[in-house]
């Protein structure tokens, strides 16, 4: 007769012997338990270095009649082992590690010479190594159960082959890789828990062909991805994906669930009312630590099994309202963290029905220190994701609508722009000859000038994009920008103005990005909103903070846009003023340095009034609003955009900045020249090197500076230049920067030079300065110096 494993075949007699002794030793087991079977679980028990749990076994006891207990039970039928459970010790108990001569392998072949076991269940006896596809081997197997050990490694493929299967239980083990896409075979499946593993991933489909499954608990690893649609899944009772990375969308379940545990992932945008609410048979309901944006729906509240409900640590907006009704069984309650506002419901404080209620870091109306503060509701309020889209057919025909109006607007504007290039770009190389040298297009000051659609390279220049290193301009979806700000965290949050708030936000790929989210007050047409976009699209340019993208949010009654969000790449070097008259003196801009950022603004306004068709004008340049890149190249941030000056009330000046955008056909009188006297100001003070911050500052300063152009001698500039460039720059080229600068803040708007005659000054006093510092040999210690430009360099013989 044979028993079991022989580790050394060369030695037949003995394991003859040792069966004899067996066959004496253990009369009753011949009858009710196969030797071999004897043998292997005598053999288990060394495998497993001898545990506490198996102390009573040995070879002068029936294993199949041995009293149940708490960690070893062993069922036999018939002379067949069909149970076998060992434990070291409870369910959340994680023994040590077995000796490193422990084979799983060795351990799993003499598992196999039970081949009529259905359960197996060997829970925190510190197994380690990867899982033995070999387990395919017991196909009689109903429920495994290897939680709380130290098994690593994928899951083998070769499981799918236990047709039998119903539980598979792998809990609190090593377990790496993704869930085999082979599990979809296992018709009978009713339990699967991986919880407190490794696996990584999307969740295969093939879970959703389980019909049979009740529960399918997969807290706490790193699986990523949308979930599979799992409505199909009528049995399903059990949910639990917490701790992971799933999302963005709402996992579809059947209405039968009872427990649905979605806590700490990634799940975004809206949360149907109707999606919850099919589900009358949930008991708990855990959402918290997610991205969940917009109204939070009241029905949550009254579903008539709900007995515990955690939403906290997500961006719920919506007003609370004392009459609100809640279902009486509830037992938990936890709207923590969110910016709900309004009123706790009566029924949730109610002392008729003791429960516990968290509400603490939302607006509500509460008679306690636990609320957010006011500003950081109106901040946050903004920030909150899209709400959801109403899936009608009059949503869908008005999507269809908007999609073929931007297609046709965007295709036809493309067209004309083409057709307009070729067109103008022969009757502009007629006129070339005519032009004056140094002198661009003077272009009129209302709407769209025949001067300024002769000059066709500045619509060229629009389309020149990749030129500038940046990516191609599109649209975003809501969660990609929730997921660069990290759900718009008030570490995200940079700053908040006329123009809506700022976000800092960093995309899939890396790139850092700013965020402009804006309110609209007054949802705008199709047409205007796509007349907008197509305006900010074009806003592309060295010198421009340049448009990414946008973004739209929806209202959920009428699906209206209710917010934009418009996406620029993110510059974060400074301001123009915090490189002059804020920084360290070592450390600020030289001369040379001002003067090239002072082109790149002016070369900016250009293209801003005349590189895009409409332009823009009274563009409330500040030189806070100035950025400077890596390579200090200057990029202006502030763009009068119509879609941003609808939602406010101003008026145009024509003597000062303005933030107020018009039609072209609506644009005051020299319009054009709001931007020049503006730029006025920034000159003023990268002369100056001082903060202005006032209008009776730069009428002394003005005063100054007249006062220097009209004096001789090389201190006359001593009182009001930087003294940082003060002796290290040419007396011509400042000369010619306060002259442009003084005509820029001319009272007269007519007396304002153009963009371009500022551009040609501000280059020639470029190249005064470039030529003056080669011809000197040392420009920090040379005085100002009060000569003319300097003459050709004398030539040696």
């Amino acid at each position: 007769m044979t028993m079991g494993h022989r580790e050394n075949p060369s030695f037949p007699l003995s394991a003859a012997i040792l069966s004899l002794v067996l066959v004496i030793l253990i009369p009753c087991m011949g009858s009710q338990l196969q030797s071999s079977q004897a043998w292997s679980l005598l053999r288990i028990q060394r495998l497993l270095n001898y545990p506490p749990a198996l102390s009573g076994w040995n070879t002068s006891m029936d294993l199949c009649y041995a009293e149940p207990n708490p960690s070893v039970t062993v069922v036999c039928y018939e002379d067949s082992i069909t149970q076998l459970h060992i434990t070291g010790g409870n369910d959340s108990f994680l023994a040590p590690p077995l000796s490193r001569s422990f084979s799983i392998d060795s351990l799993f072949t003499t598992l196999t010479r039970l081949p009529n076991l259905k359960v197996l269940s060997l829970t925190s006896l510190g197994l380690w190594g990867p899982f033995p596809p070999k387990i395919a081997r017991l196909s009689y197997l109903e429920i495994v159960n290897l939680s709380s050990n130290f098994l690593y490694g994928a899951i083998p493929e070769r499981i799918s082959d236990l047709r039998n299967l119903q539980t598979l239980i792998l809990d609190r083990n090593m377990f790496s890789g993704r869930i085999p896409d082979s599990l979809g075979a296992l018709s009978l499946l009713a339990v699967l828990s991986a919880r407190n593993n490794s696996l990584s991933g999307p969740l295969p489909d093939s879970l959703a062909s389980l019909e049979s499954l009740r529960v399918l608990a997969l807290s706490s690893n790193s699986l990523s991805g949308q979930v599979p649609d799992l409505r199909g899944l009528a049995n399903l009772q059990v949910l639990d994906l917490e701790s992971n990375y799933l999302g963005p969308q709402f996992p579809r379940v059947a209405r039968k669930v009872v427990t649905l545990v979605l806590r700490k992932n990634r799940f975004t945008g809206g949360l149907s009312a109707d999606v919850i609410s099919s589900c009358y048979l949930l008991q708990r309901l855990d959402i918290s630590s997610n991205r969940f944006v917009g109204p939070f729906p009241p029905s949550l509240l009254s579903l008539p099994s709900l007995r515990y409900l955690d939403v906290a640590g997500n961006r719920f907006t919506g007003k609370l309202f004392s009459n609100m009704s809640c279902n009486d069984e509830l037992e938990f309650v936890d709207l923590s963290s969110n910016l709900l506002s309004g009123n706790l419901p009566t029924c949730l404080v109610s002392n008729s029905n003791p429960r516990v209620v968290l509400y603490s870091s939302n607006c509500l109306a509460a008679q306690d220190r636990t609320q957010h503060p006011l500003s950081v509701c109106q901040t946050q309020a903004l920030a909150v994701g899209i709400l959801p889209r109403k899936q009608s057919k009059a949503s869908a025909s008005k999507a269809l609508v908007v999609i073929g109006i931007v297609g046709a607007v965007a295709g036809g504007a493309l067209l004309l722009g083409f057709l307009i290039f070729f067109a103008l770009r022969r009757a502009s190389l007629k006129k070339a000859m005519k032009r004056p040298p140094r002198r661009l297009i003077e272009h009129a000051s209302s709407g769209y000038p025949s001067k300024l659609l002769a000059d066709a390279r500045y619509i060229s220049q629009a389309m020149k994009l990749g030129a500038l290193g940046i990516p191609s301009y599109r649209s975003f979806s809501l969660e990609e920008l929730v997921a660069a700000t990290n759900n718009f965290e008030t570490s995200s949050f940079m700053g908040e103005g006329s123009q809506g708030q700022m976000y800092r936000g960093r995309l899939n790929d890396g790139s850092l990005v700013a965020i402009r989210c804006l309110k609209l007050k007054k949802s705008p047409t199709s047409q205007n909103l796509n007349r907008h976009i197509e305006l900010i699209s074009k806003l592309r340019h060295r010198h421009l903070v340049s448009a990414l993208g946008h973004c739209f949010e929806y209202y959920l009654d009428d699906s209206t846009v209710s917010r934009l969000f418009l996406v620029f790449e993110y510059i974060s070097n400074g301001t123009l003023r915090s490189n002059i008259s804020e920084g360290v003196a070592g450390q600020r801009l030289t001369w040379i340095q001002r003067i090239s950022a002072a082109i790149g603004v002016a070369k900016g306004i250009q293209f801003l009034q005349a590189g895009i068709i409409p332009g823009l004008f009274a563009n409330d340049l500040k030189i806070t609003k100035v950025l400077l890149d890596q390579n200090l190249v200057a990029k202006i941030s502030s763009y009068n955009l119509p879609v941003l000056a609808e939602n406010m009330k101003a008026e145009v000046l024509t003597g000062g900045s303005s933030s107020v955008s018009k039609e072209p056909n609506e644009w005051p009188k020299h319009a054009d020249k709001i931007d020049i006297y503006d730029f006025g100001f920034i000159l003023l003070e990268v002369v100056s090197g001082r903060p202005i911050t006032s209008q009776k500052e730069v009428e002394i300063m003005k005063d100054q500076l007249q006062a220097s152009i009209a004096a001789d001698g090389a201190g006359r500039w001593r009182s009001i230049v930087d003294p940082v460039i003060s002796r290290a720059c040419c007396d011509e080229s400042l000369k010619t920067v306060v002259e442009i600068c003084l005509r820029c803040l001319s009272k007269e708007p007519s007396q304002r030079p153009s963009v371009e005659d500022v551009l040609w000054n501000l280059q020639f006093a470029a190249q005064v300065q470039d030529a003056w510092k080669g011809d000197s040999q040392s420009s920090e210690e040379s005085p100002l110096s009060p000569s003319h430009p300097p003459s050709s360099p004398l030539m040696l013989n």
